[in-house]
C-alpha cells in the first residue's frame, strides 16, 4: 500500500532556546525534528542522507556551518539546507550559496516565512516521492531506503529490488519465478538459488531492525511480506467478499 510519512527536518543550532522553539514549532506543523548543537554532530547525523530538509546556523562550535555543508555537498549529500544565521551582509549569503546551500534566511525571523521556506524544500526535493508501506516497514523507492519503525536498514541494491517487489504486493504471495524475473531480468547466471540467498540476505537484517515476522515463506509457493493490519483488512475483505488479496 502507499502511505505518507512525515518530512523528517534536522535542526542545527547552538542556541538552546532557538533548537526547542523550532523543534516545537515544526513539530506543530507535523514533521519530525531531530535537532543538533554543533557542527560535527550535525555532520555526523546529516550525512546519513535520512533528511528531507536540514535547518542550518552558520556560527557553529566544533565546525562551522559553512564547513559542514561543505563537506556534505562533497560527500554527494544532496539533502535541501536552508541556512539560518544571523550574519545578514552580501557576501555571507553568496558564499552559503555558492557553497551548495538551496536558501538563506537571516535573524531574527519570521516563523511563518521560515514554515513557507521548508515546505518550498519539501516540494523541490521529494516532489514525486512514492513509499510503500507495511506496518513498520517503509520502502521509499525515490530515496531507496527502508526504515523499520523509523530507523534506517542499511540494504544492498539487490536486496532493496527483492524487498521493493515484495512490498508492492504486500499480503500476496511472490513466487521465486517471479522475483528472479522482475529482480534479475535477463541476466544468465541467475538461477532459483540466487533468489533463495537474497532472501536470505534480507530476512536476516529485517530480523536485526526487529521486524522478524515480517518476511515469511509460504513452503512449496513462495515468499510474503505482510503485517498485523494487512492479514487484518485480507480477512475482513474474504469474509466480505471484497479484494482478496491471496
Amino acid at each position: 500500500m502507499l502511505c505518507r510519512v512525515k518530512p523528517r527536518v534536522l535542526v542545527v543550532d547552538d542556541e538552546l532556546g532557538v533548537r526547542r522553539a523550532l523543534q516545537r514549532g515544526l513539530s506543530a506543523e507535523d514533521m519530525d525534528v531531530v535537532v543538533a548543537a554543533d557542527g560535527p554532530s550535525a555532520l555526523e547525523v546529516a550525512r546519513t542522507g535520512a533528511f528531507d530538509v536540514i535547518l542550518l546556523d552558520i556560527m557553529l562550535p566544533g565546525l562551522s556551518g559553512y564547513r559542514v555543508l561543505q563537506r556534505l555537498r562533497a560527500e554527494g549529500v544532496r539533502t535541501p539546507v536552508l541556512l539560518v544565521s544571523a550574519k545578514d551582509g552580501e557576501i555571507d549569503q553568496a558564499d552559503g550559496l555558492d557553497l551548495g546551500a538551496d536558501g538563506y534566511l537571516v535573524k531574527p525571523f519570521s516563523f511563518v516565512v521560515l514554515v513557507a521556506q521548508v515546505r518550498a524544500l519539501l516540494r523541490r526535493g521529494v516532489v514525486a516521492a512514492q513509499q510503500l508501506c507495511v506496518g513498520e516497514l517503509l520502502v521509499d523507492r525515490s530515496s531507496r531506503q527502508v526504515r523499520i519503525a523509523g530507523e534506517l536498514v542499511a540494504l544492498s541494491p539487490r536486496e532493496f529490488a527483492v524487498l521493493d517487489v515484495l512490498a508492492s504486493r504486500a499480503g500476496s504471495v511472490v513466487t521465486k519465478d517471479e522475483l528472479l524475473r522482475e529482480v534479475w531480468g535477463d541476466e544468465q547466471a541467475a538461477t532459483r538459488n540466487a533468489v533463495e540467498v537474497y532472501i536470505g540476505y534480507l530476512r536476516r537484517k529485517l530480523d536485526a531492525a526487529g521486524a522478524s515476522s515480517l518476511l515469511r515463506t509460504v513452503r512449496g509457493h513462495g515468499y510474503v511480506v505482510s503485517s498485523a493490519d494487512v492479514d487484518a483488512a485480507i480477512e475482513s475483505g474474504a469474509r466480505t467478499g471484497v479484494g482478496g488479496a491471496r
